[in-house]
């Protein structure tokens, strides 16, 4: 592989790696009570 083509391998890597990180802490961090009823309008 060349030098660019690993480059961008890791920095793809790191956007999905990265927003998967986040994704889970952001999950975590929400630490708030579910409503007990749900009204949508669907």
């Amino acid at each position: 592989m060349s030098t660019s083509a690993i480059i961008m391998m890791l920095i793809a890597m790191a956007v999905l790696w990265g927003g998967l990180a986040v994704a889970i802490w952001n999950i975590n961090r929400y630490q708030g009570e579910e409503p007990e009823s749900v009204h949508r309008d669907l």
